[in-house]
């Protein structure tokens, strides 16, 4: 079986990750959505908040597992056994980081490959950081994320968070 690992905060999930995750789930067994607990970043949503989000907006397939980790990336997927990590770009700029990373965590566990995919043409320019940002300013989000994530971002506004 192939484990494929998608890592990072989702925080929130956009259409342009699950664009991602759909796609993934047609090339691999398995694959486990791995919500990074970044330190370097403040996430709008708690990490049980994120895994619900996402667990909506994708009908729960079997095949998709959602786990939280802390840590080197390479560490987690020896953990689970996982053969793969997919990585989504966007644009150029993404490139040069998610280079740079994947060649560290080849020399961390050379086992281990990454397989880049392109976001469709519909959501390149959509970051998490850009969807928040709108959104808690009171801008329409609709059709850049899951329906569930515009009514939570609408419930953040709602409750005085500010971007």
């Amino acid at each position: 079986m192939t484990l494929a690992v998608y890592p990072g905060t989702f925080d929130p999930i956009t259409n342009g990750h699950v664009d991602i995750l759909r796609r993934s789930l047609k090339i691999f067994d398995k694959v486990v959505v791995a919500l990074a607990e970044n330190v370097r970043k403040a996430p709008l949503f708690t990490i049980d908040e994120r895994r619900k989000l996402i667990a909506d907006a994708l009908k729960q397939d079997g095949r998709l597992e959602i786990d939280a980790f802390q840590g080197l990336l390479a560490d987690y997927c020896r953990r689970r056994g996982a053969n793969v990590v997919i990585r989504g770009l966007r644009a150029l700029a993404d490139f040069e980081y998610e280079f740079q990373s994947a060649h560290m965590n080849r020399r961390l566990a050379p086992d281990v490959e990454t397989l880049f995919l392109m976001t469709g043409e519909e959501s390149f320019y959509v970051s998490s950081s850009l969807v928040k940002e709108v959104a808690l300013m009171g801008g329409d989000v609709s059709g850049l994320v899951p329906a569930g994530v515009a009514a939570a971002l609408a419930d953040k506004r709602k409750q005085g968070v500010k971007p």
